[in-house]
């Protein structure tokens, strides 16, 4: 790939501790599998980028959205209703 691949997040703490090692009285408990995710930020091969959790499309397999989010999010992926 030419480029990393961006993961989008809404959680600004997330985003932190995958860039800032100092966080390290927070995450000490944080089991030795998650740091794959730190790594892999570091090599470059994921680029991490904020989303607010307003605009975060994925959110509509949450479920439990207002009907007003869920149509936002079905638009902006594509997904329409047969007429």
């Amino acid at each position: 790939m030419s480029s990393p691949t961006a993961l989008h997040i809404d959680n600004q703490s997330a985003i932190a501790i995958t860039r800032n090692p100092e966080f390290y009285d927070c995450t000490k408990y944080i089991d030795v599998r998650y740091y794959f995710l730190r790594q892999v930020v570091e090599d470059k091969s994921i680029k991490l980028e904020y989303i607010p959790t307003g605009d975060q499309v994925a959110d509509i397999f949450n479920g439990g959205l207002p009907p007003a989010s869920y149509s936002k999010f079905r638009e902006e992926m594509g997904i329409r209703y047969p007429n």
